[in-house]
């Protein structure tokens, strides 16, 4: 589109811009998002130096950036456009490799906030393809949900879009008083800026969480939740990292939900809890998703249980955190003003099903008093 047709976008429009160094992926990623109302794909650039010196002047909403580029990559560009664009969302576009995962997590706690796991256009099928075309588009609107009632895709279910999880502004919540029980277990989802805020919040309580075994359920795909897993375990201080089927669950270990596959508690024939994992269907469009983890935790430990709902999309995580509060334990949400997207913590504040809204930046520390039994 270019500046000269800037004049033409709505108010209420997104404006999108493409970091690509593929003329093909290009031109098809343009196709699909202009076909949705109020979405505008306002220029394109094959490589991050291009990117730069134009971002400021188009200051588009969503930067769409790919992350193996020719003269400049996409991980030098981004604080870049970041310090030019401040207002801008990035979305980072990798392939579903060790290395690329590696690089797109140190872009989430560089500041983009969220990304999409792009198949080969070559190698893949259409069924691929179809995939990450409606993950694109669902993650482009969710950004910014102030579109979603002209975007919305009549085949999503009103529970799971995330504009039907965002609560008005000026919403009064009611909230439940935590559980007296000293936690026996905590559980954490997240999704949108998930990576960073899971960092800020494991980098609080390390060395706190010897006498609690942690479950977490981030959205991302395979390799990407090997990568992450490691990290944690290891800012955190704790054993283990993405999780395997049939483990025991044990006390000073994390247990990371593995890209494709729900994660749910179980016992095995001593009638120890142990992990389960699935691949049942995708449940909120995820797999992992938070609630089938929640709703387990509700199950096995009832009002010993403590979990926090993290950043993110959609309302995943809501109906789980309800059968938590229901059962005696108690939730945590993060705050609107330090969510990247306030989807999932809004809709659980919504429900009913928080005990307290929290910054990201004192979630580490209420859950640390909060296990510790300090201030009761």
């Amino acid at each position: 589109m270019g500046l000269q047709n800037l004049q033409k976008t709505s108010d209420n429009a997104i404006k999108v811009m493409l970091v690509e160094d593929s003329a093909v992926v290009r031109g098809m990623v343009r196709k699909w998002l202009e076909a949705v109302p109020n979405i505008v794909v306002v220029d394109s650039a094959d490589n991050g130096q291009i990117a730069i010196n134009k971002v400021a002047a188009l200051m588009p909403d969503i930067v769409i950036l790919d992350i193996e580029m020719p003269v400049m990559d996409g991980i030098t560009a981004l604080p870049i456009i970041l310090q030019k664009c401040s207002k801008a969302k990035v979305l980072i576009a990798s392939t579903l490799s060790k290395k690329n995962a590696e690089v797109t997590l140190r872009a989430m706690n560089l500041g983009a906030s969220d990304f999409i796991a792009k198949p080969s256009f070559t190698r893949d099928g259409n069924d691929a393809r179809n995939e990450f075309q409606q993950e694109l588009i669902r993650k482009v609107t969710g950004l910014l949900p102030r579109v979603a009632p002209a975007t919305r895709d009549n085949n999503l279910s009103t529970t799971s879009s995330s504009w039907a999880a965002m609560p008005s502004a000026n919403a009064a919540f009611s909230f439940r008083k935590k559980s007296l029980i000293v936690p026996k277990i905590l559980a954490i989802g997240s999704s949108t800026g998930g990576p960073a805020a899971l960092t800020k919040v494991f980098s609080a309580l390390n060395g706190k969480l010897n006498n609690i075994p942690v479950l977490v359920a981030q959205h991302m795909p395979p390799t990407f939740t090997t990568i992450l897993g490691e990290k944690l375990a290891r800012i955190s201080g704790m054993q283990g990292g993405e999780a395997k089927d049939g483990e025991p669950i044990i006390a000073g270990r994390l247990y990371l939900a593995p890209g494709g596959f729900h994660m749910k508690i179980a016992q095995n024939n001593q009638k120890q809890n142990i992990i389960k994992l699935d691949k049942s269907p995708p449940i909120n469009h995820c797999r992992p998703a938070v609630d089938p983890m929640f709703e387990s935790v509700a199950e096995f430990y009832g009002n010993s249980a403590l979990v926090s709902v993290l950043t993110g999309m959609g309302s995943d995580g809501a109906n789980g955190a309800v059968a938590i509060a229901h059962s005696g334990g108690t939730v945590f949400a993060q705050d609107e003003a330090s969510s990247i997207v306030w989807g999932m913590p809004g809709a659980t504040a919504a429900a009913g099903a928080c005990t307290a809204l929290i910054g990201i930046d004192e979630m580490g520390e209420n859950i640390a008093r909060n296990i510790d039994k300090i201030g009761r």
